[in-house]
């Protein structure tokens, strides 16, 4: 049953006990890598490229610990074999400093209702820029308030934009932008590099669009020059918006749900 156990350094504990305490100098400041994963019919999606990534995102805090790949895939597979998992969301979650703290945790898979792909949802902009934006760290503050913005307005998501005027991502998601049959998204090295991003990429260049790596103006979104918009993550895969800020983009989102379909195909592949 999802929920029921945890595991903390390897070890299989009651979810209820995979605490940290709040003395700890490393959560105070935030020092922590984690990933978001999926499981579907007992199948984690692409751990591995989820491990490459904790393994670079560690690498570029500076964060140090002993755990390998093999073993933190081999602690996943233990917690899904304990609590007889077939689907949940997985959360990877490890803490520097001394001595170096790595939980997996399930919960109950989180899944959108199908308007949010037929209808669209929803987004705003909002300024800022994430700290260290190639590794997916701990640092969620911007994150936070950015979404709980978002959600004062009844919109489902906070598009960030640089002090360039660019919109670069999500608070929890990648962005893009169809031109044509140019999709227009921010360069690697500004954003968090997502392991469901490079499937939309993929996606995208199968069905015969050209990647331009830019991030689209504020004002050219603004103008309306975009066809589509859509975000991407693990949870998601590839979901259309009918509105940033206050313009509408009309359906039926023909573009972005090819996309996301491959996207989900390709889910049990490795």
């Amino acid at each position: 049953m999802v929920g029921v156990h945890a595991i903390h350094n390897g070890k299989v504990i009651l979810a209820k006990d995979a605490v940290v305490p709040v003395s700890l100098r490393e959560v105070q400041f935030g020092f922590s890598t984690y990933e978001a994963l999926r499981v579907v019919k007992g199948h984690v999606v692409h751990l591995d490229d989820h491990l490459v990534r904790l393994e670079n995102s560690c690498r570029g805090i500076k964060l140090t610990h002993p755990f390998t790949n093999q073993q933190i895939s081999g602690w996943v597979h233990d917690l899904i074999q304990v609590d007889a998992i077939d689907e949940a969301s997985l959360r990877i979650q490890l803490y520097g400093g001394k001595d170096p703290q790595l939980f997996v945790l399930a919960s109950v898979l989180l899944t959108y209702p199908d308007t949010h792909y037929t209808q669209g949802v929803a987004a705003i902009t909002f300024e800022g820029e994430r700290l260290y934006p190639s590794c997916k760290t701990g640092n969620l503050l911007l994150n936070y308030i950015a979404l709980e913005e978002a959600r004062s307005q009844g919109c489902f998501e906070a598009l960030l934009v640089d002090r360039h005027q660019r919109v670069l991502e999500g608070t929890r998601s990648n962005f893009f932008v169809f031109k044509g049959l140019d999709i227009h998204t921010a360069a690697d090295e500004q954003v968090l590099l997502g392991i469901t991003r490079d499937r939309v990429l993929k996606a995208a260049r199968l069905l015969g669009y050209r990647i331009v790596f830019q991030a689209p103006a504020l004002q050219d979104i603004r103008a309306g020059i975009y066809d589509e918009a859509f975000i991407s993550s693990t949870s998601m895969a590839a979901m259309p918006l009918s509105r940033i800020d206050k313009l509408g983009f009309p359906g039926p989102f023909e573009k972005t749900l090819a996309i996301m379909h491959l996207v989900r195909s390709w889910e049990l592949d490795d």
